[in-house]
Formats: C-alpha cells, sequence, structure tokens
C-alpha cells in the first residue's frame, strides 16, 4: 500500500511540475525576436494539455507531447512593434512590448562582459545623452552544467538603452548594437553571456568535441558528481590563514602611525621599475593631502586609475573601498565629513601575485569634489608588508566548473539554440595564450 501511494504521489507531482503553462525565461516582456524569419516559440505545460497563442490578431494552436513541452511556429515578421502575445492553456500568461529586428548573441570572456558603467569617464557624451529604448540587452549571469545541456537560463529581463539601464550594457555590445540601429533603423536585440577569464573549451558543445578523444573523456568524468565533489571535499578547510602582513598587524592605516622605514615612490609606476625587483606581495603606500575647505562636509570621489592587482583604500583611518583584481577602474565614493580642512592621509594596501605590481600609467589619479580635482600622481611613501615565497611545486589544482569543457555550452548556449537570430559576436582568446596551437581546431569546434 505504501510503495501505491508514493508511485501515484511520484506521478502526481511530475504532472503538476508543468501543472501551468510556463515560457523560458528569455520569453518576457521587452523581448526582441529575428526580423524575416520564422521564431519558435516554446515553453511547457501539463502533458497532451492544449495550448494557444494569440498574437497579432491571429491564434496558433498545439498541445504539449507526453513531456509536457509545446512548441509553435511563428511565421516570418517584418521589423516593429511593439506586439503582445497571449498564451492560454489551464493558465493565461500574456507577455508585452515584444520588438521584431535583429538578434545577436555575444558571447566570450571579461572584454564582452565589461560594462557600459566601467568606461563612462571615457564616453560621458553617450551616458548622459544616448535613448535607445529599441536597443534591448539580455544580459545572462553566469551558470554551469557538467552533467549535460539545460533547457532554461536565469536572467534579470530585458533592459532597454535609455539612462535608466544604459550602464548594464556591454560596451562593446552596446556601441556595435547602437551602430547597426542607426544604420538599419530596425531594433537590436543583444544577448549577452559572456564570463570573465573563461577558455574557448568551455564554450564548445559535447558534439563539437567528437575529434577530441581526451576532451571528451573529461566531459565524460565531469558529469560523475562523487567525482567532482571528491575536488571540493580535498579543499575544505577550518582553519584561518595566518596573518604575515605586517601592514595589519602594525595597523599602517592609521593617520598618526610614527613612520619608521618608509621610503618614496612614485604613482603611477609599477614598484619593479623603481627598485622593489621581482617582488610579489604587498606594499602599502601613504600621502598626506591638503584639503581647503570648499572641498569638505560635501560627498567626494576619489579615482586611482586601475591597480596591479588588489587594493583596499583607507582615508584618515576609514576603509573607503577595495577591489579584488586588476581590471576595475578604482572609484570611490568618500562618505561627507570624512575629509577634513588642512591635513589629510591617504593609505592604499595594494597586493600583487604575478607581475608587475602598482599603479598604471596614463589612468586618472586625483580626488574630486563639486567639480574642484586634487591631483594624487607624484610623490608617495611606500612600505612592503609582506614578500610571497615563490610557489615551487604543485598547489593541489582543483576544478572550477566555468572552465571544464562544455560547462558554459550547457548552461548558457543550449537554452537558446531554438531561438532564430542575426548572427553572433565572440570576443575571446586570452584565456588560451598559455597554450594558443589548439586553438586552430577550437575555433572550428566552436562554430
Amino acid at each position: 500500500m505504501k510503495k501505491a501511494i508514493v508511485s501515484i504521489l511520484a506521478v502526481f507531482f511530475s504532472i503538476s511540475i508543468f501543472a501551468q503553462i510556463k515560457l523560458p525565461t528569455l520569453i518576457s516582456d521587452g523581448l526582441v525576436l529575428q526580423r524575416d524569419k520564422e521564431n519558435l516559440i516554446w515553453g511547457w505545460a501539463s502533458p497532451q494539455e492544449k495550448v494557444s497563442l494569440t498574437f497579432n490578431k491571429k491564434i496558433y494552436k498545439t498541445t504539449t507531447n507526453s513531456a509536457g513541452k509545446w512548441e509553435i511556429k511563428l511565421p516570418s515578421q517584418a521589423a516593429g512593434g511593439p506586439f503582445e502575445m497571449k498564451f492560454k492553456g489551464s493558465n493565461e500568461l500574456i507577455i508585452n512590448d515584444i520588438l521584431f529586428g535583429d538578434v545577436w548573441i555575444c558571447a566570450g570572456q571579461s572584454n564582452m562582459v565589461l560594462p557600459m558603467e566601467r568606461v563612462k569617464e571615457k564616453y560621458p557624451d553617450e551616458v548622459a545623452n544616448d535613448n535607445y529604448p529599441q536597443i534591448r540587452n539580455l544580459f545572462i549571469p553566469t551558470l554551469t552544467s557538467l552533467s549535460g545541456p539545460k533547457d532554461d537560463i536565469k536572467n534579470i529581463g530585458w533592459k532597454s538603452a535609455t539612462s535608466k539601464d544604459l550602464l548594464s550594457f556591454g560596451a562593446v555590445s552596446y556601441f556595435f548594437a547602437k551602430e547597426l540601429y542607426e544604420k538599419y533603423k530596425v531594433p537590436i536585440g543583444i544577448i549577452n553571456i559572456s564570463v570573465g577569464g573563461t577558455p574557448i573549451e568551455a564554450w564548445i558543445s559535447e558534439d563539437g568535441f567528437k575529434g577530441f578523444p581526451e576532451i571528451t573523456k573529461t566531459i565524460q568524468k565531469n558529469k560523475d558528481t562523487s567525482y567532482v565533489n571528491s575536488f571540493r571535499r580535498s579543499f575544505v578547510s577550518n582553519s584561518k590563514p595566518e596573518i604575515k602582513d605586517l601592514g595589519i598587524l602594525e595597523k599602517w592605516e592609521n593617520p598618526n602611525l610614527v613612520l619608521n622605514g618608509w621610503r618614496r615612490i612614485n604613482i603611477p609606476g609599477f614598484w619593479e621599475d623603481q627598485g622593489l625587483k621581482d617582488l610579489n606581495g604587498v606594499v602599502w603606500y601613504r600621502k598626506e593631502i591638503e584639503v581647503p575647505e570648499n572641498m569638505t562636509n560635501t560627498p567626494a570621489k576619489i579615482m586611482m586609475g586601475r591597480i596591479v592587482d588588489a587594493d583596499v583604500m583607507y582615508l584618515n583611518g576609514k576603509q573607503i573601498g577595495n577591489v579584488t583584481y586588476q581590471y576595475p577602474p578604482r572609484r570611490y565614493e568618500i562618505p561627507q565629513g570624512l575629509l577634513k580642512t588642512g591635513k589629510n592621509t591617504l593609505v592604499i594596501r595594494v597586493t600583487n601575485n604575478a607581475g608587475k605590481g602598482g599603479f598604471v600609467p596614463d589612468k586618472p589619479y586625483f580626488l574630486t569634489v563639486n567639480g574642484q580635482a586634487l591631483d594624487l600622481k607624484g610623490d608617495w611613501l611606500y612600505k612592503v608588508g609582506e614578500v610571497y615565497q615563490p610557489n615551487t611545486g604543485f598547489s593541489g589544482g582543483g576544478l572550477t566548473a566555468q572552465n571544464q569543457p562544455s560547462a558554459l555550452f550547457n548552461a548558457m548556449v543550449a537554452p537558446l539554440t531554438n531561438l532564430s537570430i542575426k548572427g553572433f559576436l565572440w570576443y575571446q582568446g586570452k584565456s588560451n595564450t598559455g597554450n594558443p596551437e589548439p586553438y586552430d581546431n577550437y575555433l572550428p569546434a566552436l562554430i
């Protein structure tokens, strides 16, 4: 009897998962569909459920299959909109503000992710004035799957290139879309599925690796959850790392610190070019700045260019910001009341793991308040807080899901394969420069 009840419940719950019409998350308000091509509209409901789509005064009908999936082919449409779609089954869904235009999938690594927010100082006119409600962006957050292709994604909704949302657009994809829009005057849809620091192998499907037996073997191993979990278990540790940075132990951010052993250094510039040869570790920078009364008691901002690799920044002993990797511009807000008339102490803890550490030249370095600026380039003081020991052995490795073959294709590309699109933008390669030769074969496999 118990087994029978369990079986009945299992059947009930498997049917109730799709008891109502469910759409892929990309089919949502603000959607852009490809013009001049047949478009497949799909979703899920209960098995054998009748589903109808009302669009542009026409009704399209279908019935779900035994797995609860349904598809409707929408005839080719000219560019334009906005339109509404009404879906009806046991429930009713309405999707508003649909446009037909050209749809581009933008994929790759960090250079494709880089948002307009990161380049707003370089393009102030565009940020202030651009208003293109028919350029739409769908950004897919990082998702991975080692087990195989997925049928849906997560998203934060379609956004328009207007002042409210423009800063969230990828910069490369936005300027590409803007140029196309101004040339062809049709809606442009951008689907950004990029993930920083990822190799091309992660974006290639399992089918694309048919001619790569070693990679195929890796894909099969990664499908074994016990194998994958063994990596996670090996890196669990309850012990806290020992603090060796003298700057943290002795609180070098203190504005009243007695300065023993501090030397002069220039910002911008790398410390390897200024006497600290081959040093990977932590270097603290310090500068006293004179602030006039009319720049105090109001919110301020500090621009410290770009720092290799990570930094923590303090003003008058209070932390005002930190960034954990080298690429973002350092733009930190200074709370009202922290700047004071006269002497102020700025301290920056810089961590570098490889290559040259320090402050990248040809970037902005200043403090700004109400349109006034204090130049922060020039002489600073520095002191080494910690020197990292060279890594002479294998550290134990690990398994980073987003770098595994097919992991990003499965989770971020496979759910899009029903779409009709205009084309792809591919901006990737840096993560493969350590072993470039196979790229000649990987790129055709990707395509």
